[in-house]
């Protein structure tokens, strides 16, 4: 990782943690790995983006409707969606006496590249893990592959599998964590389903799973929306939930995290149309993330090679972001033909055909699903509104500033109103257009201490699209200056006109 992307990371994170956005879990206690908290900016910005996501996805459109299913879901689900067998990472542990690190196979190797090779990883795997030239020429083939599509060394070192080291060449690795050579021991399977017990008794017949993904309770009640409801082919099933998976190594902050949760949608089709709903939703979910803020050239949509491809799945997609730890998928847009819904028809023995009215014919739908992350949203909007610039203070001289340019529809507070001083009635005005705002339905938030370049540049960490003052002017013409975060123009407007100019500006 280059040392200004780790910077900016640091100083995303501590302004997360200053400002209130996300905090990490059970803190006092030390934390816990993989689990994450949000604060009062964090969960009003997390809140925005699943408002957002569902007003579009759902309440606009007249050819979806939304579920919330359970997180604990009967075994057999997972049997037959494939996760029991098939839900599994490679690990390996370090066996040095104070070390014990648990890792995934890939992420080892990965490791390794980043810190030893620098901005070019072929030299280290061809001079010390003693993969052989065939292997190493394969590495290279890859990644020149991957390069093309992606650019940057720093994505190529985590794109190149572990498994391209034969199991006899472990002895040449590094321990990531203590640097010990020869003490990774082989890679073994290791399920990333939480596991836990549904009753008084603790035994097998129990066992059950938090569920590692949304989709499978879509699958499952598929054929009770369709009895409830009047929909015809083609409609789609949404649903915003938590999931959790035991990843072996969480890493890059929120970005994998072992509780997450998730925005996705089952659009069902005819097997003839599903091409054409893929390309459908595969540009839509693209441009949302557009319109949404990610405007910079760090948001990318790529699409996966025939051998890149889940064996069940048609074609894929995926929309990725730059983050300051490199290149990652912010969701995925995929075909997934028949394969759930037969799936799930041959385990539970329930039909799940759907009765064409026009043909008279039964068939089972094809699958497009755009899965997408709540909190990989999230933080991709955090790193992409970061900003450092200058400002005029209260006395007009530049000053620098850190400001969170979030698209004013995700903000956390839409608008923050200020007396110029507290005194002359100007209090009393400023609060009654806060309560306004409030009554209206606008997050908004009200402050009256220290100078007001200073209050400016609080609100600019927190990311408030626009700031209002009360001033001298008020008191004589009842109007107010309006400050736009982005901009820093002024100007002023009558005072019962400022929720009406929100509201505008943020639908704008």
């Amino acid at each position: 990782m280059a040392q200004d992307s780790s910077d900016l990371m640091d100083k995303i994170v501590a302004l997360c943690k200053r400002r209130g956005f996300i905090f990490q879990s059970s803190e006092i206690y030390g934390g816990i790995n993989g689990f994450w908290d949000y604060g009062p900016l964090g969960v009003e910005l997390k809140r925005n983006v699943k408002d957002a996501w569902w007003e579009d996805i759902v309440r606009k459109r007249d050819d979806m409707v939304g579920l919330d299913c359970s997180i604990i879901m009967n075994p057999k689900v997972w049997e037959a969606s494939g996760h029991l067998a098939g839900f599994q990472d490679p690990m390996l542990s370090c066996k040095a006496e104070g070390c014990k690190g648990l890792y995934r196979a890939d992420q080892v190797f990965h490791v390794l590249l980043r810190r030893t090779a620098g901005d070019d990883p072929f030299d280290y795997c061809s001079v010390e893990a003693g993969t052989g030239e065939q292997a190493i020429e394969e590495a290279k083939a890859k990644a020149h592959k991957l390069s093309k599509k992606h650019g940057g060394g720093a994505y190529l070192a985590e794109a190149i599998p572990f498994t391209i080291v034969a199991s006899e060449n472990l002895a040449a690795l590094k321990c990531p964590r203590c640097d010990a050579i020869g003490t990774l021991t082989e890679p073994r399977a290791f399920n990333l389903m939480f596991e836990s017990y549904a009753g008084a008794m603790q035994d097998s017949s129990s066992k059950v799973y938090l569920r590692p993904e949304t989709a499978q309770g879509i699958f499952c009640n598929y054929k009770n929306v369709l009895d409830s409801t009047r929909l015809k082919l083609p409609f789609g099933i949404a649903q915003i939930g938590k999931s959790f998976r035991n990843e072996i190594n969480p890493r890059n902050y929120t970005f994998r995290s072992r509780e997450f949760e998730q925005m996705e949608i089952e659009f069902f089709c005819r097997p003839e149309e599903a091409d054409k709903w893929y390309e459908y939703w595969r540009n839509e979910r693209y441009q949302w993330y557009i319109r949404h803020g990610l405007v910079s050239s760090k948001l990318r949509l790529r699409d996966h090679d025939a051998g890149e491809l889940a064996h069940y799945a048609r074609a894929c997609a995926d929309v990725e972001y730059e983050f300051p730890f490199g290149i990652s998928e912010l969701e995925g847009i995929a075909n997934r033909t028949d394969f759930d819904l037969t799936q799930h028809q041959k385990f539970s023995g329930r039909d799940m055909t759907y009765f064409d009215d026009e043909t008279k014919q039964r068939f089972i739908p094809y699958v497009i699903e755009p899965s997408g992350g709540v909190d990989r949203t999230v933080l991709a909007l955090l790193c992409e509104a970061y900003c450092e610039d200058q400002a005029p203070d209260e006395h007009g001289k530049p000053q620098p500033r850190t400001v969170m340019k979030f698209h004013p529809r995700l903000a956390p507070v839409k608008l923050a109103v200020f007396p110029l001083v507290r005194k002359d009635g100007m209090p009393e005005i400023a609060r009654r257009i806060h309560e306004e705002a409030k009554a209206a339905g606008l997050a908004t938030f009200y402050d009256e201490k220290s100078a007001v370049g200073r209050r400016y540049r609080r609100q600019d960490e927190a990311g408030t699209p626009f700031c209002v003052t009360v001033d001298g002017q008020t008191l004589a013409d009842s109007t107010v200056t309006v400050r736009d975060r982005d901009t820093l123009r002024q100007e002023r407007i009558a005072g019962d006109r400022v929720v009406e100019y929100v509201r505008r500006r943020i639908s704008g």
